[in-house]
């Protein structure tokens, strides 16, 4: 067995090698030839050997797609959900009506039957996360704008191929949609979800803090890769995707100061199994059903790529975003990939689904992935031509709105911020205090009953009562403060009624869930009764007591949560006065890469002084002037909040598209020799700035038989021939 799987692993590596070395040479994705890799060592092409257990690729490739929702957590925190949630619910929504109803009428214009049409369109309303990241990742795409939307939209239709399944399920077995359990299954969801997340962000920044001396990179990534499977395998008990709990437990860590540091050390165990998962689904393509079936797959290939685009380009306009980003987001989602397997699988193991529907979703989903790179690269060209020939007052229309959206979403008011706070701090601490009581009905008072069946219901009462307690407190408390209430007073006469109802829906929910928990141990007379006076007497008890805490530990919350944002701004790293201590990391794009730290004048151009340098795992303690500054060094920076602000876009800054289209061979090493006109006659290496202006790197200076060193000292002569490293079309204006 051992010796099965290890051979399966290296014959498909090593393919896989080959035939991405290969498509890398014609300047093809690289994903694409991880999929033709497939094809090549599966049973359906017999010139080659095949691998001998199909169900081992299968192991390794759901630990590639385990590790490579992980490493998208690592990039899309949960603050960033947030900031983009509302238009990623909007058009994933979208998508998912429109592809689901789409694939319906396709499924029975094909001749397909109700249910099998069914879970048709469910298997084509979502496209495949981890062939998108692939793809952004080949093609350097990943900082665009567009690219941190359409990952919101994937993370989002993640989540609604949950309840998918759930309505899928009910509508195979009763032939309807059982209301109850489909919000049960969305309540659990939420629920966990808001659970591990309140959990991870008060206990990981605290150990990461706690152990930082110890955390170097094999220990971070045992560390790092050990939560990721704990997590997901927690997913799995809890009812959900192995997936899903990989992502959770990456979006928990984006918001830690390691998140840079995790990414790096988990980088190559993503690219090998990523591999193998994408290898994988080439091994899934029959040549024999796309021959039998060609003209269903292509119709369905062609609605999935035109479907997806139309759905995706308007639900991103409809949530204010620019034509060129909606577009953009639209062609970047033209394919479906795992959860239609997943969704596949669940209606043939309910016997609902026809078995020739399996193969055809899976030579679509190739199809798709093919084409997907392509689409990316045609979204910008179409873009281009639908501005030319979109009318102008259309166009201008499409403008004002995107305007406006953007500018009311980023100037929201007083009150939008109030009710937002309101109503967050109303479902966190509800699924606090319900979890208390479900860990208590479930584990503390069946313990009680069993070991002190006397006294179980007084016992079990006060301490779920004593749990309850600070969180029930928070829940009673106003979410507004005085400055606020005072500003909207100012600008609304009438203010205190909403404010009033909306302390009384809080005392209301935090009643019910003491009522409720007396009820269920004593009663529905006692528990009302008794329930609202010890609501009272807790709210008189604890007030000022717990207050304190309560603001303390909402405070480390929300420190833990912007942990990442803090340390770079050195908001809560005070020193003296007003002077802060904030870790940037340089990015490759920083102005003052290469240079040392004298020659940066970080002190003369923005007041600030570096600390500390941290290099990989080493630190160089107050570095002195002739210390070089190098990308990926993470600068301890002393300063004010203004000049902190004012200098953390420059060092974090990285390099534009342009840079990164130049060719490998086109750089290059050649030589120069100075006439006697040369406007470099004495000048020096260093005078004559010839790596600003030309790009161009002075290696040596060829004086007769003599080789000078550009040490900045020494005058360029006539007939000196100069040895430069660049691009030998930008050198030869040297000459």
């Amino acid at each position: 067995m051992i010796t099965s799987l290890i051979t399966d692993l290296a014959f498909i590596l090593i393919l896989g090698a080959i035939v991405t070395i290969l498509f890398k040479w014609i300047k093809q994705p690289v994903v694409l030839g991880y999929i033709v890799a497939g094809f090549l060592a599966s049973p359906h092409f017999e010139y080659l050997p095949s691998v001998n257990t199909e169900e081992n690729i299968e192991f390794w490739a759901q630990i590639g797609i385990v590790v490579l929702l992980f490493s998208l957590g690592l990039e899309f925190s949960f603050k960033k959900l947030m900031n983009v949630g509302g238009s990623a619910v909007v058009t994933a929504l979208i998508i998912v009506i429109g592809m689901m109803s789409g694939g319906f009428a396709i499924g029975h214009l094909l001749g397909f039957s109700h249910i099998n049409s069914l879970f048709l369109g469910g298997m084509l309303s979502m496209s495949s996360t981890t062939i998108i990241i692939k793809a952004f990742t080949d093609m350097n795409l990943r900082a665009k704008k567009f690219a941190s939307m359409v990952f919101a939209v994937l993370i989002v239709e993640d989540l609604f191929a949950v309840l998918m399944m759930v309505i899928l399920s009910s509508i195979a077995v009763n032939n309807s949609v059982e209301g109850g359990e489909m919000l049960y299954s969305v309540g659990k969801l939420a629920f966990f979800l808001i659970i591990w997340f309140l959990v991870g962000v008060f206990m990981l920044p605290s150990l990461f803090n706690a152990t930082r001396r110890f955390l170097n990179s094999e220990t971070l990534l045992v560390v790092a890769m050990g939560l990721c499977l704990g997590m997901a395998v927690f997913s799995v008990y809890c009812g959900f995707s192995l997936a899903l709990g990989a992502f959770v437990m990456g979006s928990i860590l984006a918001g830690t100061s390691y998140a840079e540091r995790i990414e790096h050390v988990v980088a190559p165990v993503k690219d090998l199994f990523g591999a193998v998962f994408f290898i994988s689904v080439g091994m899934m393509v029959q040549p024999q059903v796309i021959f039998d079936y060609w003209s269903p797959i292509l119709i369905l290939s062609a609605t999935v790529i035109i479907g997806m685009i139309i759905f995706g380009t308007f639900g991103m306009l409809v949530t204010g975003q620019t034509l060129k980003v909606a577009m953009q987001s639209g062609f970047s989602l033209t394919q479906i990939g795992e959860f239609a397997f997943i969704i596949a699988s669940l209606g043939m193991s309910l016997g609902v689904l026809d078995n020739t529907i399996y193969p055809i979703v899976v030579a679509v989903s190739v199809i798709t992935t093919f084409t997907t790179p392509y689409f990316i690269k045609m979204a910008e060209p179409a873009y281009n031509a639908v501005e030319r020939i979109l009318p102008k007052r259309l166009n201008f229309l499409i403008n004002r709105y995107s305007t406006q959206a953007s500018s009311e979403s980023e100037n929201n008011s007083l009150w939008s911020s109030l009710i937002r706070r309101y109503l967050w701090r109303v479902l966190l601490y509800s699924i606090i205090l319900i979890a208390i009581v479900v860990v208590s009905q479930q584990f503390v008072q069946p313990w009680l009953y069993e070991h002190m069946h006397q006294w179980h219901k007084l016992i079990g009462s006060a301490i779920t009562l004593t749990a309850m307690a600070p969180f029930l407190l928070a829940l009673s408390v106003p979410v507004s403060k005085k400055i606020e209430r005072n500003r909207l007073r100012e600008a609304h006469a009438r203010i205190d009624v909403p404010l009033i109802v909306m302390s009384i829906f809080r005392i209301i929910i935090a009643s019910a869930f003491v009522v409720y928990v007396l009820a269920t141990i004593y009663g529905v007379a006692i528990g009302i009764s008794v329930g609202i006076a010890v609501f009272v007497l807790l709210l008189i008890a604890f007030s000022k007591r717990v207050g304190k805490r309560l603001n303390n530990l909402e405070s480390k919350f929300l420190d833990n949560l912007n942990e990442r944002e803090l340390r770079r701004s050195g908001k809560n790293n005070n020193l003296v006065s007003d002077l802060h201590l904030a870790y940037m990391q340089v990015g490759h794009g920083c102005e003052f890469v290469g240079q040392r730290l004298m020659d940066s004048n970080l002190r003369k151009r923005y007041g600030v002084n570096i600390a500390s340098i941290q290099r990989g795992t080493s630190t160089i303690p107050v570095p002195k002037g002739d210390t070089r500054i190098f990308p990926g060094d993470i600068l301890g920076v002393i300063g004010n909040d203004e000049q902190l602000q004012q200098l953390l876009p420059v060092v974090e800054a990285e390099e534009q598209d342009s840079a990164q289209s130049v060719k490998a061979s086109e750089f290059r090493l050649t030589n120069v020799q100075l006439s006697e006109e040369s406007p470099l006659l004495g000048k020096t290496s260093a005078s004559a700035n010839i790596r600003n202006q030309y790009s161009a790197l002075v290696v040596a200076i060829q004086r007769g038989d003599e080789y000078l060193k550009p040490n900045g000292e020494v005058a360029f002569e006539p007939l000196d021939i100069i040895w430069l490293v660049g691009d030998p079309k930008i050198i030869n204006q040297l000459k």
